[in-house]
């Protein structure tokens, strides 16, 4: 039987599922492995292949991870040289001069992933348009390689001024380096983001190169332990951008991959909004160690032209950037924050209850867990409250020591706090969600969107637990859970295509551009476009290309995406001022008037290389029904209520009001009191929730 195998890997568990040629799904949730991130994956493998049978064969193995976010996060990069042109070695201090903090004097910058002394000077220069002001002087790169090997660094950055409009110098740069140091890894920028920008431009390289060495030991790791299971299917990774890229491609540009994980669960949401035809989606994805939420709007993912690693999520608002590592490629637009159901629940120095972003992680892991953890966690304070089942997680592989959590959170929350251990359980969950709202407000409210007229996607292992509560509190009123909503990113990855997001500086006026001069910019990216897929092994037939452009008025500061609508290059043209004029006034709410001159400042590509097969299927079977059984749960108001522990399968064709558990092996979801839930046609649980009283 042929397998296509997706695999997600978090903070506490891996998560695989695997879909037969017959349509069959069969999952595995397994504890992640930090040392060795590969270990716990072949694991993994083999208890799907053993539930496969002996004819089994993996065909497609996709693979989503956040070895890239957690090796900038944790400072575990590689130590990394940049070579830069002489004048602008402390671009990655100066920045852009934000701050998301404007009136702490206390906040700091953080620090640059290059120290100063190996940020090496040569001496040349470019202009703007590509032509040379000074050459490349060979001695002073001599130089800057000598000082490269003495320090023994593992990659280097090449970044070279306005090297977007000529790479030359970079191309010579890079392969003198290659000479001298043939087993360093090296990063060019014309390569990486060949856009104007030199911060934004040095910072991604930056970030390219200290991930390469680190990225590249674990796919080659991960690729040996497949090849001794005989698996050959070829290796594809997530990319931050919601596209599959191949292990080289990721090898090379691992900082297209660094969102990887959260990634693939909006994807697989956006193909189910899609096919439920939901026009507006909220998506709530909590795993063990952080909550992510996105939007999704006609089926379609929304995407940010860049990302900060490391900033986190600002109480006040999204625009306040500057917190974190700068990441100017596309990425799906979404806002996270440290908290999840491995997050710490603790008290700080004036006796206010904290939880996270620090995280028990797989190891200790919660209290419960009785792996050597001490301070109590989401996780704790849910099965204290009922809501876990304590015969165990995944199955019942791991089993959860109720009495352990009790007493530790008695001892470090409820006694200090002079509550009970229900209260104080109760009241860490709602701090928990409180932290977990700032990140869906910050897609929505933050935009100008009213977060009442949107559907919920919860998924995650920890998502259905919190959605009724969040989005009672929110005002939302529908919350969908996808079948499999603890493998959910997993099977994400199942449902996604391969893509390659391409980009260009192209300075024009528009009153001034011809369709001459247009048809001759798309036709370069075009045929890149082309290219790349057909690298890939993609027909004709199966590659889809889209092209926008990046403008703004002249004298704004930043630019805007216009997608090009279908047609002639004249046809282009002449209705492109109009789609500017009416997507900046959907982005900022006005538009100048048409006299105003527009400035194009570059050309975006999606090139995408599509299944030739539907890789949703027509539904998913809600699993086969269990015994029905009850266990006391607590809730705010009414104490402990013997309540219903069902499965998804008892849901099909009746509306059951709460409370009622519904517990899967791979999440279990909660249906307060006042909220009903029924089972859908595809197989996802939908919970009606009243709005706050």
């Amino acid at each position: 039987m042929n397998l296509r195998i997706g695999i997600d890997i978090g903070g506490t568990f891996t998560d695989l599922i695997a879909i037969g040629a017959d349509g069959s799904v069969r999952t595995c949730k397994t504890a992640s492995t930090p040392a060795d991130y590969s270990a716990g994956i072949s694991v993994g493998l083999q208890a799907l292949l053993r539930a496969a049978g002996p004819d089994a064969v993996v065909t497609d193995l996709l693979h989503a991870t956040t070895i890239g976010s957690n090796t900038i996060l944790e400072g575990k990069g590689a130590p990394t040289a940049l070579i830069t042109t002489r004048g602008f070695r402390d671009v990655l201090e100066i920045r852009d001069l934000r701050m998301p903090r404007l009136y702490d004097i206390n906040w700091t910058k953080p620090v640059p992933l290059v120290p100063r002394e190996l940020r090496l000077e040569v001496d040349e220069k470019l202009r703007p348009d590509g032509s040379v002001r000074l050459p490349l002087d060979p001695v002073t790169v001599a130089a800057a390689i000598k000082t490269i090997r003495e320090a023994g660094v593992q990659s280097v950055a090449i970044c070279l001024l306005h090297s977007y409009a000529n790479p030359a110098h970079e191309n010579v740069v890079a392969s003198a380096v290659r000479a001298m140091l043939p087993d360093i890894s090296i990063s060019v920028s014309h390569a990486i983001l060949p856009e104007a920008g030199e911060y934004p431009r040095t910072s991604t390289t930056v970030i390219n190169a200290t991930l390469q060495p680190v990225v590249r030991a674990y796919l080659q790791s991960l690729q040996t332990r497949l090849n001794a299971m005989g698996i050959v299917a070829p290796l594809r990774l997530m990319q931050s951008n919601g596209g599959l890229a191949s292990a080289r491609a990721a090898a090379d540009t691992p900082a297209r991959i660094v969102e990887s994980g959260p990634a693939a669960g909006v994807v697989g949401a956006a193909a189910l909004a899609a096919r439920l035809g939901e026009a507006r989606v909220v998506t709530f994805d909590m795993g063990g160690t952080t909550a992510k939420a996105g939007l999704i709007e006609a089926g379609q993912v929304t995407r940010a032209a860049a990302q900060e690693i490391g900033a986190g999520v600002m109480a006040g608002a999204r625009l306040l950037v500057g917190g974190g590592y700068l990441l100017k490629l596309p990425a799906i637009d979404l806002a996270e924050v440290g908290a999840g159901g491995g997050s710490l629940c603790r008290l700080d120095a004036g006796g206010a209850p904290k939880v996270g972003p620090l995280s028990a992680g797989a190891l200790p892991g919660p209290v419960c867990y009785g792996r050597g953890g001490t301070i109590p966690t989401i996780t704790d304070c849910n099965l204290v409250l009922g809501y876990l089942d304590p015969a165990g997680l995944a199955g019942g592989t791991i089993r959860l020591d109720t009495s352990a959590a009790r007493v530790a959170i008695a001892r470090q929350l409820a006694e200090p706090m002079g509550l009970s251990v229900e209260q104080a359980a109760l009241g860490m969950l709602r701090v928990a969600a409180a932290t977990m709202m700032r990140a869906i407000r910050a897609v929505s409210v933050e935009r100008g969107l009213d977060v009442r007229a949107c559907a919920m996607m919860a998924f995650g292992g920890n998502g259905p637990l919190f959605a009724a509560s969040i989005a009672r509190e929110l005002g939302i009123s529908r919350i969908i859970v996808p079948p499999m909503p603890g493998l959910f990113s997993a099977f994400g990855l199942l449902l996604a295509e391969t893509e390659h997001h391409l980009s260009r500086t192209w300075r024009k006026r528009l009153d001034q551009l011809t369709p001459e001069v247009l048809q001759d910019a798309l036709d370069e990216i075009l045929i890149d476009g082309d290219r790349r897929l057909a690298q890939d092994g993609f027909e004709p037939e199966l590659r889809q290309a889209g092209v926008s452009v990046m403008a703004r008025y002249i004298g704004q500061s930043s630019e805007i995406p216009v997608a090009l609508a279908p047609g002639t290059a004249e046809e282009i043209l002449a209705g492109l001022s109009e789609a500017f004029g009416a997507e900046h006034n959907r982005v900022y709410g006005f538009r100048a008037p048409a006299t105003e001159p527009v400035e194009l400042t570059g050309l975006t590509l999606l090139a995408r290389g599509t299944s030739a097969v539907p890789r949703l299927p027509e539904r998913i079977p809600p699993g086969a029904a269990h015994p029905l059984f009850h266990r006391n749960a607590w809730f705010e108001g009414s104490g402990w209520v013997e309540t219903s522990v069902i499965g998804r399968a008892a849901l099909v064709g009746r509306t059951v009001p709460g409370p009622i558990i519904v517990q899967e092996y791979d999440a279990t979801c909660l249906v307060p009191p006042g909220a009903t839930a029924t089972v859908d046609p595809f197989g996802n649980i939908c919970l009606a929730v009243p709005a706050a009283g």
